[in-house]
């Protein structure tokens, strides 16, 4: 009676001896495996990145910016520019359906001159719960605090590129700018925000209290209140949910500068929350449609597979029925040409998880922080599964059907072949 391994040897023996034919076969399975994975993996690098960078803007954060009105709904003739105020902050501080709330002032056209250097950086009126809505990791010395915007001191916090070009690498903390002519002591230092490439926007700016810049640097322009403010902006009290606290946020800012908050066009606003779920559509989207297409390739590949296994059936008509007329049942046959294309499936597939993830793995260690916006491609779970469930059953169609071909063959009649 024929054993397991006398089945697998059998198994082996027919592979070898059909060197190219396996080989091509299988490359060609490990190929569709591991495209799938790296473009899987690509997608979720992109997902991953972008999440990443929103991330460092702050956590579910909605920015409201100064907007125009227009004098007919879905129009924009006409239109009548608003600026937000502190009245407009300190109303939307009561509302419940907000969990944190802080606006700032910014001017980018302040010239600030260090002992070293001179430099224009965004130059941004805060207040002290800043950094509780933003991301604003501390460097070294502090923040800006309530005694600060109480008592309008004159005193500065750098971010990392601000202190670069001012001090480039000198100890800052202690020292003295002047911005416009204005000396600022500077009080702290951000770490760097951005994730680099031109994108370094927060990380130029310098931060002083709201109080003081309103003091001496307010907005410019006709008609522009003495606490104007560039921007608001607020976490919705749930959590991944802007639904609620955007209407609310609305209502307050239409009723206070006269108009209807129906008019969606007089709102200038950037929701962090909505981009977020928008990204990850797109990358959703894209992950189906490759898996989609990894899913397809492997079809092809267990369809090829099959036409192997028949070409092999055929070529070994005369082999099958002296097995059979030595007495080799049906059982055996049919177990010998199913491993054969099980195998032939389950190594290749196996061999193209390994060499993408660990083509991944090296693109990891090669350019993890060097491509802003974006992570290196990671093996993701659900793919190699994915890819391991197609396997199962390319293989298991593969060896099955040329399988019992091979079994039903009549040994007087695969013999007369021969």
């Amino acid at each position: 009676m024929q054993t397991f391994s006398d089945t697998l040897y059998e198994v082996f023996r027919a592979i070898v001896a059909n060197k190219l034919r396996s080989f091509l076969t299988m490359f060609g399975i490990a190929w569709g495996v591991g495209s799938l994975l790296v473009l899987v993996g690509l997608g979720e690098g992109f997902r991953s990145g972008q999440h990443r960078n929103l991330a460092r803007l702050g956590n579910d954060v909605v920015m409201v910016f100064n907007g125009t009105i227009p004098a007919v709904a879905n129009q924009h003739t006409g239109m009548r520019p608003y600026q937000l105020t502190v009245g407009d902050f300190e109303e939307l501080k009561k509302l419940p359906e907000l969990r944190g709330v802080t606006a700032e002032l910014t001017r980018n056209d302040l010239y600030e001159v260090s002992p070293y250097a001179n430099t224009s950086s965004h130059v941004v009126g805060i207040y002290p719960n800043y950094p509780m809505v933003r991301f604003i990791p501390m460097a070294q010395g502090r923040f800006i605090d309530e005694a600060d915007v109480s008592e309008r001191r004159h005193v500065a916090v750098l971010g990392s590129k601000a202190a670069t070009l001012l001090f480039n690498g000198r100890p800052m903390i202690g020292e003295t700018i002047t911005i416009n002519g204005t000396a600022f002591k500077i009080v702290g230092s951000v770490e760097k925000i951005s994730m680099g490439g031109n994108n370094d926007y927060d990380d130029q700016k310098v931060y002083m209290p709201v109080s003081t810049m309103m003091q001496l640097y307010p907005l410019k322009g006709e008609n522009i209140a003495q606490d104007a403010l560039s921007s608001i902006q607020y976490q919705p009290a749930k959590k991944g949910d802007t639904s609620e606290a955007s209407a609310a946020v609305h209502r307050v800012i239409a009723k206070r500068h006269g108009f209807d908050p129906a008019m969606k066009d007089a709102f200038n606003e950037w929701d962090t929350v909505r981009m977020q779920k928008m990204i990850g559509a797109i990358f959703t989207a894209m992950d189906i449609f490759l898996g989609g297409v990894g899913i397809v390739t492997l079809g092809l590949g267990a369809v090829g597979i099959i036409n192997i296994m028949l070409v092999s059936v055929t070529e070994r008509t005369s082999e099958i029925g002296l097995r059979k007329a030595l007495g080799a049942t049906k059982k055996s046959i049919l177990g010998q040409f199913f491993w054969e294309g099980l195998l032939l499936t389950g190594v290749s597939g196996g061999l193209g998880i390994l060499a993408s993830a660990g083509l991944m793995a090296l693109l990891d260690s090669l350019l993890t922080g060097k491509m802003p916006g974006w992570d290196p491609p990671r093996l993701v779970p659900w793919s190699a599964a994915l890819a391991m469930v197609s396997l199962m059953l390319s293989g298991i169609a593969a060896g099955l059907y040329p399988a019992s071909k091979a079994a039903a063959l009549d040994p007087v009649e695969a013999l007369r072949k021969d």
